[in-house]
């Protein structure tokens, strides 16, 4: 994948791809969100493939941001406001090891400010149980098939939508409304 002169790439996988995308694309200075898999065995995975959980994929997004307007450490704090660290290959009803919570290094900088944070929210005990989230370099990422891009704004009114992701949203809307897209 190129990358823009100026801009950097995050990968983060926090459950549904659904779900973080649909956050993600809210802010200011995030250019780009494709959903997609990382972290399996299975060349060009497919969506059905990875469901069964045998193909070692997790669903995830690689955002493209622009480092000067958010930083990676920003997008940290919105990935772990945002989903439930502490539940094993699991958010909410969605169950198996492609709903894990990991973080894939693009470079030794973001390693280093994800295990960071991750110890100082143990230490502060930020979520009354241990944080499963995984820190791992990041491996080819296959972008999902096209339906799942975009995947919320064009399917709000949706039941898993409505029930799931909105409230995601909203919450997002309302701790981080400085760093909403104007």
């Amino acid at each position: 994948m190129e990358i823009e002169e100026g801009m950097e790439v995050a990968t983060f996988a926090g459950g549904c791809f659904w779900c973080t995308e649909a956050v993600f694309l809210e802010l200011n200075g995030v250019k780009k969100v494709v959903s997609g898999y990382i972290g399996g065995d299975t060349i060009n995975p497919t969506y059905a493939a990875i469901c069964n959980g045998d193909t070692g994929h997790t669903e995830a997004i690689q955002i493209t941001f622009n480092p000067n307007k958010i930083t990676f450490g920003e997008l940290l704090e919105i990935f772990f406001a945002t989903h439930d660290p502490t539940t094993l290959n699991r958010q909410g009803n969605d169950v198996g090891t492609q709903y894990r919570s990991e973080i894939f290094y693009n470079n030794e900088n973001q390693k280093d400010l994800a295990e960071a944070y991750i110890a100082l929210m143990t230490r502060e005990n930020t979520f009354g149980e241990p944080i499963v989230t995984v820190v791992s370099p990041a491996t080819l990422f296959y972008e999902a098939e096209d339906y799942h891009q975009n995947y919320y704004n064009q399917n709000k009114l949706q039941g898993y939508c409505s029930y799931v992701i909105t409230p995601k949203v909203e919450k997002l809307k309302k701790i981080f409304k400085d760093k909403l897209n104007d």
